[in-house]
């Protein structure tokens, strides 16, 4: 019997096309609803007008949301101040970039209690609260990088004080006779305010800041670049400070 007479051969055909072309749509869609394996960089918006956050944002796939606010007295009222994730960062095309900007009018913020705290979680709690993680000052005791104390401007600060917004909050923790280095982490290409979160991650303070003779206002030393640093890798006690040097002259930077 021929296949165009044979109406059972030619409906398993037609349903085995129709299954294949579902399965392929399926495949398809799914890959531009998740989109699969497709990353972008995070860009960089720090110190951008939001206007021009949302048109970087576009050109590079990624959304913007305004998440918090800091009050900088030295910063441009309205811009951004910090993000999450950093720049330079791996993420899926179409996700937000979380943005704090800089406040036009300073307002003050409720003092959390970070008695007992991991570094870690005081300076969640403290970006929570719109405030900065300051120092780490270090005192012998048995709790390693456990928070014994909370200050702003030398003066001890107790939960519930109202503090201003943007403050940087420095904290005394504890350190034992054991486990009390560290490594220096690399910061060469970062921003000034990612350095710094990246030396507090490493349970360090900034040490010297250097700044070329070109930046001449806080907007310029929040869009300088780190060139040279103590070297990446080098043993330092907890709270020891790291020099690091800025610039925003691009071929300063070291050569891969």
């Amino acid at each position: 019997m021929a296949f165009k007479d044979n109406w059972i051969l030619k409906n398993l055909v037609g349903a085995a096309v129709f299954f294949v072309v579902l399965l392929v749509g399926a495949a398809v869609g799914l890959n531009v609803i998740t989109r699969h394996g497709k990353t972008v960089l995070a860009p960089d918006f720090t110190n951008l007008s939001m206007a021009q956050a949302q048109a970087l944002a576009e050109e590079n796939y990624v959304g913007v949301k305004v998440v918090d606010s800091v009050f900088v007295k030295r910063l441009a009222g309205g811009v951004v101040y910090r993000q999450s994730p950093r720049a330079g960062a791996k993420v899926k095309k179409g996700r937000s970039i979380f943005l704090t900007i800089n406040s036009v009018v300073p307002r003050k913020v409720v003092m959390p209690n970070l008695y007992g705290y991991s570094i870690t979680e005081a300076r969640a709690e403290l970006k929570n609260r719109g405030l900065n993680l300051g120092r780490l000052n270090y005192v012998k005791d048995i709790a390693t990088n456990t928070v014994l104390g909370q200050y702003c401007g030398g003066v001890e600060l107790h939960a519930g004080d109202l503090v201003v917004n943007g403050s940087d909050i420095d904290i005394k923790v504890g350190v034992g006779s054991e486990d009390n280095v560290t490594s220096v982490p690399l910061l060469i290409g970062q921003k000034y305010v990612s350095a710094v979160d990246a030396i507090h991650d490493s349970f360090l303070n900034t040490g010297r800041v250097t700044f070329d003779k070109d930046i001449k206002t806080y907007a310029d030393s929040v869009n300088a670049v780190v060139y040279r640093q103590d070297e990446a890798g080098t043993l330092k006690s907890l709270g020891a400070g790291v020099n690091i040097y800025l610039t925003l002259d691009q071929s300063k930077l070291p050569q891969q």
